[in-house]
């Protein structure tokens, strides 16, 4: 029992990486397409999104429609909302008023916000015995922070930062509520796979984002030729598929696999990531205060999931 415990703890954490390699996406693309406003961004990526859901989910769709009542749809449409619509909102305005460093520094305090709320529930690790390994990451956040801040000190005026860094805690507050209610709604619904939540995640979600088509697309839309369009067309799809359909898969399994503490801290892969494609986009190597900021954010995940060896088979829902 404490093997098999010990197996559903690694290949959540699996889940939890590959979750985070496809996050990163998000904070590449209003890199990509700055000239593109972070609501059109999101009107396309969430409109391509529910479209991949519904060409994957229509074989099933007879089978899993008895399944869902009116809690479930409710559900649905307020985590689609929170981890969707709103969370990227703001992150694609915090990257392009306050840069992609700054914003992966804010959002890499999710594992400490989740985890901390996570320690709240029945038969998770105690706060005190995380203090330490959360300690670490949010050490690694901050050196992150000094050298994105001294790196970025010029871009921008002060009243653009200033917003973009209230859209990046914006963005920090509505992706921890999602990721908390969405676990429990996983643990919830066990006869409902992670997948299918995730593509019924997709729909809902493109259904709302049919509301940003008209204010994301009706001005503004005549400063772009037929290449860029090609261009901001082809990158929403690429992050919809790769980061909202696959990246969302990996985690709704992870979150499945993983206590509630321990899915927290796998968010930081995402700003790993983040980073990482970041420095590949500027075509540099990252600083040593850098990386040192980086090794201090991994070995505190590691910590982490090492703490979670032990109680494993009394925390995991499989």
């Amino acid at each position: 029992m404490k093997n098999k415990g010990q197996g559903k703890i690694l290949i959540g954490v699996g889940n939890g990486v590959a979750a985070g390699a496809f996050w990163g996406l998000v904070f590449l693309a209003p890199q990509v397409l700055g000239n593109f406003s972070a609501l059109q961004l999101s009107a396309a990526r969430y409109l391509a999104y529910g479209l991949v859901a519904v060409l994957l989910l229509l074989p099933r769709w007879r089978i899993l429609m008895p399944r869902l009542g009116r809690e479930e749809w409710i559900a649905l449409v307020y985590l689609s909302f929170l981890g969707n619509i709103l969370y990227y909102l703001f992150l694609a305005s915090a990257v392009q008023w306050a840069g992609g460093a700054s914003t992966s520094l804010i959002i890499g305090l999710l594992p400490v916000v989740v985890s901390v709320i996570g320690a709240r529930d029945e038969g998770a690790l105690k706060l005190s015995a995380l203090l330490p390994p959360m300690a670490l990451c949010l050490f690694g956040v901050g050196l992150v922070g000094m050298e994105a801040l001294s790196a970025e000190s010029a871009k921008g005026d002060l009243a653009t930062r200033a917003a973009g860094l209230l859209c990046g805690f914006g963005a920090l507050l509505s992706w921890s509520t999602y990721s908390v209610r969405n676990s429990r709604w996983l643990a919830r619904r066990p006869d409902i796979s992670s997948h299918d939540w995730s593509l019924l995640t997709g729909i809902v979600t493109g259904a709302l984002a049919l509301a940003l088509v008209i204010p994301a697309f009706a001005h503004g839309t005549g400063g772009h030729d037929g290449a860029e369009w090609l261009r901001f067309w082809g990158v929403a799809a690429t992050v919809a598929i790769f980061a909202s359909v696959v990246g969302n898969a990996f985690w709704n399994r992870a979150s499945r696999l993983l206590p509630l503490t321990l899915s927290g801290q796998m968010i930081i892969f995402e700003t790993l990531f983040a980073l990482l494609y970041g420095f590949l986009w500027e075509q540099r190597l990252p600083t040593r205060l850098e990386l040192l900021a980086i090794i201090c954010l991994v070995s505190g995940v590691l910590w982490c999931a090492s703490l979670h060896r032990e109680p494993a088979t009394a925390t995991v829902k499989a």
